[in-house]
């Protein structure tokens, strides 16, 4: 499903405007997320390490190993022996199409942002899996800003449902919007994207092992 504009781009070039480096390193890991799509690779530990050595500048990106804090401390993500075990696990069920890939690629982007798998980065990579899940199927967003900066609750199993049907949403707007743009074009597309009828989120891996600690 095409777009009339890249909204990872246009979102990428707004929030980072103030530090072209840091611009630089996050187009240059996108480029590689698209690559990897378009290639139908599987989503992986290795490969998220990679695009988080990417956008971070570094040589190293490995799985923490402590406890992490966000929102100035108010969620702690645990660290047990299988976190990672599971965190993998989650990436793996990216590819069961028993669920819409709307609803994959917002579980996606909540199990990076609350597993919080490195030191830092995080916020970026999940915004970057969320866009892989999605291309890998062919769909692209044109706005992802109202995906990007809402904040999002590690206990909030109603917020994670709101997200997917965000996307979906967006996800089914965008072709609305591409159609328009290209009507003639849009005469001879049948493999667009078309709205799913089936239920949109079924929360699994997002929360499992990641929930909220006081």
């Amino acid at each position: 499903m095409p777009a009339i504009r890249d909204g990872f781009v246009d979102f990428a070039r707004g929030s980072s405007r103030h530090s072209p480096r840091r611009l630089c390193r996050l187009l240059a890991a996108y480029d590689d997320v698209r690559r990897e799509a378009a290639s139908d690779a599987d989503l992986t530990v290795s490969l998220l390490a990679r695009w988080n050595r990417v956008i971070r500048g570094v040589a190293v990106a490995q799985f923490r190993q402590s406890p992490a804090y966000a929102k100035n401390g108010r969620e702690r993500y645990g660290l047990h022996a299988d976190t990672e075990l599971r965190f993998a696990a989650c990436l793996v069920e990216t590819t069961d199409r028993e669920a819409p890939v709307t609803a994959r690629a917002a579980r996606a982007y909540l199990d990076v942002a609350f597993f919080h798998p490195y030191d830092d980065g995080n916020a970026r990579l999940a915004g970057l899996v969320l866009q892989f899940v999605l291309l890998r199927e062919s769909v692209e967003l044109d706005d992802l800003t109202p995906i990007l900066t809402t904040p999002r609750r590690a206990d909030d199993a109603d917020g994670a449902a709101d997200l997917a049907r965000l996307v979906h949403g967006i996800a089914t707007a965008t072709h609305r919007r591409w159609v328009r743009a290209n009507r003639h074009a849009a005469i001879e597309d049948a493999g667009g994207f078309q709205p799913s009828s089936r239920q949109p989120f079924s929360p699994r891996c997002s929360g499992r092992g990641t929930t909220r600690e006081v």
